[in-house]
């Protein structure tokens, strides 16, 4: 039987997200069901994993907390349980942006559906702008998007404030079309453009995974494929598996041609984070992932050190 894996998020006001954490947990738990989600006063995100029933349940009683009965959920399958543990953390903020008080909840851009987004973009009037990391956007992108080449989401304000008047120009401001992997990136980065001025603000409802899944191949602009925060590494249009893998050092994708990398070794580094590392962390990779194959042979699940987690705090 395969489980159900349940990738959620919803920018609501929590005014005590202390006070979700317990029963939140405790649902979780009793139901069998094991991933990480993240409370804060702007709402609840994260990914879960558990049988069809589990999952019901979990979402049955997220859907009670303040507006989030109408929550969006992303479904796919999974032949063995992808996380090892429960975890309901709380954070300051769901996507670390650290660009002071703001409210997606309430202030966020205009949606676009998915079927209206290759219109918006060719618009000549529109400038297009990733709102992901660079190593994302080197997995695929929209054509003729901006790339802001920043390494973490934190950095875009910054990016934003420095550019701004090479991007908006003098005149009538050009429309802002935004866009992320699942739409929580974008859906905060428009909020950010609205309090810092901007007037015509739109994000892609549902990110590039709804695009890809809705919009056919024929009629696409997206090139590449998309960077996702699970074993899938990356998908394509219908959401085809990819073809990149993910260096278990860095978390980042590596394509077909850096496998080829002498820089690259399975489970201990690639070309991108080979001098980011020491020798004596290359030894303790190595070791963890003669470990982890140890325990695949033998047909048991392997527990160890946690290793940098780029994803965190990241998906969408």
């Amino acid at each position: 039987m395969t489980l159900c894996v349940a990738a959620l998020y919803r920018f609501a006001r929590f005014p005590d997200p202390a006070e979700l954490r317990a029963p939140l947990l405790a649902v979780c738990r009793d139901n069998g069901v094991r991933g990480t989600l993240l409370l804060a006063g702007e709402g609840i995100n994260g990914t879960i994993a558990g049988t069809d029933e589990g999952i019901a349940s979990v979402l049955a009683h997220v859907r009670t907390l303040p507006d989030c009965a109408d929550i969006e959920v992303k479904y796919s399958r999974a032949e063995t349980m992808p996380f090892h543990r429960m975890k309901v953390r709380l954070k300051r903020e769901l996507v670390t942006m650290g660009a002071g008080e703001l409210d997606p909840a309430r202030n966020a851009g205009t949606y676009v559906d998915p079927q209206d987004w290759n219109a918006l973009i060719s618009d000549p009037d529109t400038i297009v702008i990733d709102t992901r990391n660079d190593y994302e956007v080197e997995v695929g992108s929209f054509s003729g998007a901006i790339d802001p080449q920043t390494p973490s989401f934190r950095d875009f304000p910054a990016w934003f404030r420095d550019r701004r008047e090479e991007l908006l120009g003098q005149g009538k401001q050009p429309k802002v079309a935004m866009y992320c992997t699942g739409g929580i990136r974008c859906e905060k980065s428009t909020a950010f453009l609205a309090k810092e001025g901007v007037e015509e603000v739109f994000h892609l409802k549902g990110g590039i995974l709804k695009y890809l899944e809705t919009v056919p191949r024929d009629e696409s602009l997206w090139e590449g494929e998309c960077f996702v925060f699970d074993s899938r590494v990356a998908v394509g249009h219908a959401l085809e598996q990819g073809t990149h893998s993910l260096c278990h050092a860095c978390r980042r994708p590596v394509s077909a041609e850096g496998l080829a990398s002498p820089l690259y070794e399975e489970g201990v580094s690639c070309a991108a984070c080979h001098a980011e590392r020491t020798e004596e962390q290359r030894a303790s990779y190595r070791e963890r992932h003669r470990q982890e194959l140890k325990a695949q042979a033998e047909g048991r699940a392997h527990v160890g050190a946690v290793l940098p987690d780029k994803a965190q705090g990241e998906d969408g």
